[in-house]
């Protein structure tokens, strides 16, 4: 079974901290790598997995992204602000349901990149994606070896996709910052701010919580001295 999401959800509303001093005046989503903003990376690969409306969550120096979403023609833009209090992973996911309509959707991170080496990775995750069986299906990267990530690692796999959190000190997966996701994940989720993590505790508690290993190199852009390192890797695929 799968599915083909006409639907999104971008996660641009961090405050961008660790990402100083690069946004001190703009938020992280605007932070170019490659000559490109990190959420047009984003957008422009939405766009060719077909999807048509992106929800973009917002928060810190908002008004910077608004203005310059309203460039974009594809995917169609719907905002959802959060100025007033940030909700967090889980929270703005909630917050903007209403927006996302009932059909799964993409997620996916403002800051997250990576580079495809077969098929589009947010293509595999449409084909392998089965609402019968998920309600949560992760794409997930070594954590080893991985640009920009020196972290434990958040995931082991069974060899059917079933996902299980680090439990020792490393794991061998780190969650890439993008998924597909039910709207059943939600299912009973309180609104206030907490995060996805959470969701994902009690889908991999029922057996609903699956993963896909990014086919290619998988870049996580989260401090100024993490853009170069992606850039090179960009322009060293580009070749």
């Amino acid at each position: 079974m799968s599915v083909q999401p006409k639907s999104a959800m971008v996660l641009a509303a961090g405050l961008g901290l660790r990402m100083r001093p690069l946004t001190d005046d703009r938020p992280k989503p605007l932070v170019k790598v490659a000559g490109k903003p990190l959420i047009d990376h984003v957008l422009d690969r939405l766009c060719e997995a077909g999807v048509e409306r992106a929800v973009v969550n917002v928060h810190y120096l908002g008004e910077q992204i608004e203005r310059h979403l309203k460039a974009r023609g594809r995917p169609r833009i719907v905002i959802s602000d959060e100025r007033g209090a940030l909700l967090g992973t889980g929270g703005g996911v909630v917050k903007a349901l209403p927006l996302l309509g009932n059909d799964p959707f993409f997620h996916i991170n403002s800051d997250t990149l990576w580079i495809d080496a077969g098929a589009p990775n947010l293509r595999r995750l449409a084909l392998a994606f089965d609402p019968m069986r998920m309600d949560a299906l992760l794409l997930l990267a070594p954590a080893i070896g991985s640009i920009g990530y020196a972290g434990p690692g958040d995931y082991s796999m069974t060899a059917d996709g079933h996902l299980a959190a680090r439990q020792a000190a490393r794991a061998p997966f780190v969650y890439a910052g993008a998924a597909l996701f039910a709207p059943s994940l939600f299912a009973g989720a309180s609104s206030g701010e907490f995060p996805l993590t959470a969701l994902f505790g009690r889908a991999e508690k029922s057996g609903r919580l699956h993963g896909l290993l990014l086919d290619g190199r998988w870049m996580h852009v989260g401090t100024p001295e993490s853009v170069p390192a992606a850039e090179a890797a960009i322009m060293a695929s580009n070749r």
